[in-house]
């Protein structure tokens, strides 16, 4: 098996087997996207925790590549502290504009270096970062909530 075969069974694990699926409360922040290119949505809710991340939960419809990249980004933004969680997701922001040439830090991304082959098709990347920009404006909502002090 190669490298590409590798991350393109990473992708459908996490699109048949989604982790943090299904919305949750408490929460603080809740956004809903559509990437209207291709139809893909996304209802996402944050429950904060002080500074950490305590949960992240989510409903979506869409393809493969958005299902799984929400489901890698539930795995490395859950119980980190937003800090952490924003540094991720800048990281995972810029693999994604990398069109392939990224060389992703796989300590810190884990699972979501399997995307990296995803960066070279920009009408994918959308739907990769669907979650993702759902993630960052839940976040923002919660924030203004609590004031940032939840």
């Amino acid at each position: 098996m190669n490298l590409d075969d590798l991350y393109q069974e990473v992708i459908l694990d996490h699109y048949r087997n989604p982790r943090g699926s299904g919305l949750r409360d408490p929460h603080e922040g809740e956004s809903h996207q559509v990437n209207p290119t291709c139809g893909d949505e996304i209802t996402l809710r944050v429950h904060l925790e002080g500074p950490i991340v305590a949960d992240v939960s989510y409903h979506a419809v869409g393809c493969s590549i958005s299902q799984a990249s929400t489901s890698v980004m539930f795995e490395l933004v859950k119980g980190q502290t937003v800090e952490v969680a924003l540094a991720k997701m800048g990281e995972f922001s810029e693999l994604m504009g990398s069109r392939g040439e990224g060389e992703p830090d796989e300590e810190s991304l884990e699972d979501a270096i399997a995307f990296k082959g995803v960066s070279k098709y920009p009408m994918r990347v959308k739907c990769a970062l669907l979650g993702w920009m759902a993630f960052k404006d839940a976040l923002a909502r919660a924030s203004a909530t609590t004031g940032g002090n939840s």
